[in-house]
């Protein structure tokens, strides 16, 4: 199966906070839990993203940074779903919405040559049958998921 963005997207559904469930290892989210990543527009037309988590655990120091994203072909409608992200000055990278159900509710994220990966969900937790499925579409487009993260979730 091919790693392709969603066919149908709508960033004024996808803005808001998202909880992260699951995630592929990565140097900037090392030993990060209860991880958010909250996504609004800017008055120039990109997106503010500010990524948060907590040290060690979910009540460890917070730490937090923010960054900006944008469509990354806004006139192309075969991969709407294709945004860039930036955390660092000008270098973006791939941010590609792979899946996301009809509600909003949740989304599978990939990144460039499947390194990164993320499993969204609007609230703290989701099912593990949902889980399940995105992991499963996750594998089918070339992302190893033996080796995919889940960070402690903030306590309720």
């Amino acid at each position: 199966m091919k790693n392709d963005t969603i066919k149908n997207f709508d960033l004024n559904r996808f803005l808001g906070k998202w909880y992260e469930i699951a995630r592929l290892d990565n140097r900037f989210e090392r030993n990060l839990h209860a991880v958010t990543a909250e996504y609004t527009l800017r008055k120039d037309g990109k997106i503010r993203v500010v990524n948060s988590g907590h040290k060690g655990s979910p009540e460890g120091p917070l730490s937090m940074i923010e960054g900006r994203a944008k469509l990354s072909a806004p006139d192309d409608p075969q991969h709407p779903g294709a945004l860039l992200v930036s955390f660092f000055w000008i270098f973006y990278t791939p941010y590609n919405i792979l899946e996301i159900d009809p509600d909003y509710q949740y989304a599978l994220i990939g990144g460039k040559k499947q390194k990164y990966l993320w499993i969204l969900s609007r609230t703290p937790e989701l099912s593990r049958e949902i889980t399940q499925k995105l992991l499963t579409h996750a594998r089918l487009m070339g992302f190893d998921t033996s080796t995919v993260l889940f960070p402690q979730a903030a306590k309720k």
